[in-house]
């Protein structure tokens, strides 16, 4: 694996146009993954959002490394994989191995983020750190300077399709006024072209979302009123 993150080719990547819509495939058909893939690609989703579920931390189990690997070979768009998981150390660097350009783990099961941020960083991937919605920004201050990317959740993680929770937005709204603060803000979880403009405004620049694309029968459409719905 040499494909290495720079956080100017990824900007560059995502055309310098913010936010960038991340396609999560949690929602999608597996049985004809590729094929939906391809679909959300040529659709213009600037990239493909992977969660990995462990029936532990988060009560659902999802999938593994070889539906990320399946990923990696439908497409060269790049790989956002949130790891929501119990020990992440012991995965991330199969996850990279299988083509994660961005690994996201969460603060709320490693007491110090901080080597294991540097170790995904060392193995040529973007690191992200995770909060939950009850989780204050407090806890991750320390490895702000840390991280690539800050993966703000609006709904407890586990399942797809919940309803977008407004902590998010002030979450998003103190990192973006933080002088501190180089990440690029992402978030997840029930955004729909009702929330996806507040998301934006708050200072999101990478937009998760899996419903409001995936159970759209035109994914040209749904892309493009998301688009539409951030910057109006």
């Amino acid at each position: 694996m040499d494909r290495r993150f720079d956080r100017a080719e990824f900007v560059g990547r995502l055309r310098g146009e913010f936010p960038a819509i991340m396609a999560s495939v949690l929602n999608c058909n597996f049985g004809t993954l590729q094929r939906e893939v391809e679909a959300v690609e040529a659709a213009g989703a600037e990239a493909i959002h992977l969660d990995v579920m462990d029936g532990h931390f988060v009560p659902n189990l999802s999938f593994g490394l070889p539906i990320v690997e399946a990923v990696r070979r439908a497409t060269d768009l790049p790989l956002d994989v949130h790891l929501m998981i119990d020990n992440p150390a012991q995965y991330v660097e199969e996850f990279r191995k299988a083509g994660a350009d961005h690994i996201t783990i969460h603060a709320e099961v490693v007491a110090d983020p901080r080597p294991l941020l540097d170790k995904i960083r060392s193995l040529g991937a973007s690191a992200g750190l995770a909060i939950n919605p009850p989780t204050p920004l407090a806890a991750i201050e320390p490895y702000l300077q840390h991280c690539n990317l800050i993966l703000v959740m609006s709904v407890m993680p586990g399942f797809g399709g919940q309803q977008f929770n407004d902590v998010a937005i002030d979450k998003l709204s103190a990192l973006k006024a933080r002088k501190d603060v180089d990440a690029l803000l992402e978030v997840d979880g029930g955004v729909t072209t009702e929330t996806i403009g507040r998301c934006f405004q708050a200072g999101a620049e990478l937009i998760v979302t899996g419903s409001a694309i995936f159970r759209h029968e035109d994914y040209n459409v749904a892309v493009r009123e998301l688009r539409a719905a951030a910057i109006a």
